[in-house]
Formats: structure tokens, sequence, C-alpha cells
């Protein structure tokens, strides 16, 4: 299984589209084995290739902070599940999700000027 986040600093970027690259995460036995950085494409996660891309490279699951309705749409066309309202660093946000301690906020950005609230260090649990 292979896991993406968007990631700016070590951190779940709160904006899909404009993070400043994909960490993914190769998880077999619920533990993960290997972790590898891609570029985000320039432009808007929606209106990019990056489902495309993480779809090729095995990703089935996108862990996220903000994330627009379309974005999830455009993922899950290409077979990737989505988990909102994650923050935090990386690791510690994939941890949470191998420990079944994560949950779905069930929130989408509706545009693209909306302005998150500050997180806590870890997603909905």
């Amino acid at each position: 299984m292979k896991i993406a986040l968007p990631t700016r600093h070590g951190q779940v970027d709160e904006h899909f589209g404009h993070c400043e690259f994909y960490t993914v995460y190769t998880v077999e036995n619920g533990k993960v084995i290997n972790k590898e950085t891609i570029g985000s494409p320039q432009g808007c996660g929606c209106k990019s290739n990056i489902a495309f891309d993480l779809q090729q490279m095995g990703v089935s699951l996108m862990l996220a902070g903000g994330i627009g309705a379309g974005a999830i749409n455009v993922l899950a066309a290409h077979g990737i599940d989505v988990v909102r309202g994650c923050s935090g660093s990386t690791d510690e946000v994939v941890n949470l999700y191998l420990n079944g301690e994560l949950t779905d906020s069930g929130e989408s950005c509706n545009h693209h000027s909306h302005h998150h609230g500050e997180h806590g260090h870890t997603c909905n649990h």
C-alpha cells in the first residue's frame, strides 16, 4: 500500500493544491518500509496530472489537510481515497493512520481563497 501526503516543511500542507511536494510512504504489514518525495506540479491540484502520477506510483490513499471537492473527485477517479482534516508531521500522521486513529473531518474546501483555522498537531481522531 502507498499513502501520499501534501507536504510543506515536513508537515501536512493545509492546502492540497499548493503544497511544496508530496511525501509517499510505502507500507507493508502495517509498517512503513519506504518514504520518498515527488515534486508538486504548478497550478491547482485538481487541474494538474498529480492524481495520474500518484496512481502510476501505486498510491491508494491521500492523507490531506484542506482539499476541495474537485481534487477529491479527481483522486477518486484514479482510485485514491482521501482522508481530510490532517495536520502535523507527515510521519506522525501516517503512524496515526496505521494505528487506526484517524477519521475523515468531513469538510472540503469550497473555494480557493478559503483560509483554514489553526489545526492541532494531529488529524481528527
